[in-house]
């Protein structure tokens, strides 16, 4: 209840308005009497009208049939339709709390049952939405309501809010929270079947397009820390021109523009005018207006996500606050994904070596067995070779459990490849430029290929790679016809070793490699929406390179 009675004093008015509202002015409220026919007449209405139009919110003085008897100026700036909602809503409340009085049997108090009623009305368009609160305003005692007059009670206080802004945001963060989940829930049956990679694009994919519908960018891009080399990597990008690959980006609170403020200091930006703003990084042509906040994994921070708009100002506080939500669920996504390829990694591995346990004891077995039949056999050369060969190939047999137990350290069917001496005409002459910091793997792939006659060029890392591709943008060198790279080693991924080849040659076809599918900077996605060959995960059979790098050179050519 507002104020009761057939006369409020001023004192008791503003009491009861500062209860409830934000009054303006110190002076005193004059009194304001309501006759018995429930019409407000105002001592000094002007001063009463100014409090109730400073409230921010529409004031209204209902009777029980929920017809307006005075308003505000925000009240009556509603449109009819919107009115004869809160209308309905106040005879509604009147209904109810009278009922309610009536049922309790309390006479000279309000219950509090029958003292408040709430709800919310939309505007006819949809575009606005209000709060509605109803309070009684009649301090009659229901058993003394004289015949003849309405029921208590005979006028109520209605007061609408606007909460448009919040409940769109409220509906923002609820999308947010739809489109979180869905990004974390990658082992649905959606994605079940997928290998890591196609889980990767299908994440990216949905990354991009709630980012864009809930923030309305026009360039977007999220970079993960790398632990060792400490720089941001660029993971994801969408409208940004190649350029911007070539930002190194640490995290540090100056000379790394607002990425690296962020990634620093764990804590999200809003640039309004990025040609106002000291932090922002020039040379992206056509941003104006940015949001950057970061990814956490238990406070710790593993990346973050920039958007960027071509109008100034368009991120405001409700951005920040859903951008660092959304924020959340990417870097569980990414975690997640991260997580499944090491234990898929780790699973091969012990499954390689606890089946070449399991397989030792019978295969020396075999070896025993081979040694006392060598030992009868002795005199018959060609007896002695049959069971020589057995020895061979049991040897073979804990070679390769070996090399598959491995993994990523190795490959496959090494030796039958290195016997292969022929050369191929598809290959001869054909330059290849291999790179991986894995000496082993690095010097296999060099001799098979060079037995087919090819010219190899062997790279210790990726450095060294982006070092001969810019040779041969200084005409030092002849081009190469083919660049075969591993993903992970150090001074430069598989993906910036892409990338310099693509500028520099565009039409080379490259071939990337990696462990299991271990991408943490997402260079085969990446790659691959700009023209990847083909990728090899390993352990993998030598011959299968080999056909790769015949079809890869035959489409080139």
């Amino acid at each position: 209840m507002i104020v009761g009675g057939e006369i409020a004093p001023g004192s008791v008015l503003r009491e009861s308005l500062s209860k409830a509202f934000e009054l303006v002015g110190e002076g005193e409220l004059p009194d304001l009497v309501i006759a018995p026919a429930i019409t407000p007449v105002v001592g000094g209405p002007d001063a009463l009208a100014t409090v109730l139009n400073s409230t921010g919110e529409g004031v209204s003085l209902s009777d029980a049939s929920g017809a307006s008897l005075w308003a505000n100026d925000l009240y009556k700036g509603l449109d009819p339709r919107t009115q004869e909602h809160v209308a309905g809503c106040a005879a509604e409340a009147a209904t109810v709390m009278g009922t309610a009085r009536r049922l309790l049997r309390v006479r000279d108090e309000v219950p509090h049952e029958a003292s408040v009623w709430r709800g919310e009305v939309t505007s006819t368009d949809l575009a606005r939405y209000f709060d509605v609160m109803i309070s009684p305003v009649d301090a009659r005692p229901v058993g003394k309501t004289p015949p003849g007059e309405p029921a208590w009670p005979r006028a109520v206080a209605v007061v609408v809010r606007d909460v448009t802004q919040a409940k769109r945001l409220r509906q923002r963060i609820d999308a947010v929270d739809r489109a979180g989940g869905e990004l974390v829930q990658i082992e649905s049956d959606a994605v079940r079947n997928k290998n890591m990679i196609e889980r990767l694009q299908l994440l990216e994919k949905r990354i991009v397009e709630y980012a864009h519908t809930l923030l309305h960018f026009d360039h977007f891009a999220i970079r993960l820390l790398d632990e060792k080399t400490g720089k941001l990597e660029l993971v994801i990008k969408r409208n940004l021109p190649a350029e911007y690959d070539a930002f190194e980006i640490y995290p540090k609170t100056e000379g790394n523009g607002i990425s690296g403020w962020v990634a620093a200091t764990g804590k999200s930006y809003v640039c309004r005018d990025v040609q106002a703003d000291e932090l922002f990084l020039p040379g992206l042509h056509g941003a104006r207006s940015s949001l950057t906040v970061p990814l956490k994994l238990h406070d710790k921070v593993v990346g973050i996500m920039n958007v960027e708009s071509q109008a100034a100002a368009a991120f405001d506080e409700d951005d920040r606050r859903l951008g660092e939500i959304f924020a959340r669920y990417i870097a569980m996504a990414v975690h997640t994904l991260d997580l499944l390829v090491v234990e898929r990694t780790t699973t091969n591995r012990a499954i390689a070596g606890r089946f070449a346990e399991e397989l030792s004891e019978p295969l020396q077995d075999i070896c025993n067995e081979v040694d006392v039949l060598r030992g009868v056999a002795a005199g018959n050369l060609e007896l002695v070779r049959h069971i020589d060969k057995i020895r061979a190939d049991v040897e073979a047999i804990r070679q390769r459990m070996d090399d598959v137990a491995h993994g990523p350290t190795t490959l496959l069917g090494v030796e039958r490849a290195m016997e292969e001496r022929v050369v191929d005409p598809a290959l001869v002459g054909r330059r290849i430029l291999i790179a991986d910091d894995q000496s082993r793997i690095r010097r296999i792939i060099g001799d098979v290929l060079r037995n087919r006659g090819c010219d190899v060029t062997l790279c210790e890392h990726g450095g060294q790679a982006i070092e001969f591709v810019g040779a041969v943008a200084r005409g030092e060198i002849q081009p190469f016809g083919l660049i075969v790279s591993d993903i992970m080693m150090p001074h430069a991924n598989g993906y910036e070793v892409f990338s310099a080849a693509r500028k520099i040659m565009p039409g080379v076809p490259v071939i990337l490699m990696t462990g299991f599918g271990y991408d943490p900077n997402h260079s085969i996605v990446r790659a691959s929406q700009e023209g990847l060959q083909s990728v090899l995960f390993k352990p993998f059979q030598v011959e299968q390179l080999v056909d790769l790098v015949k079809k890869a050179l035959e489409v080139k050519a």
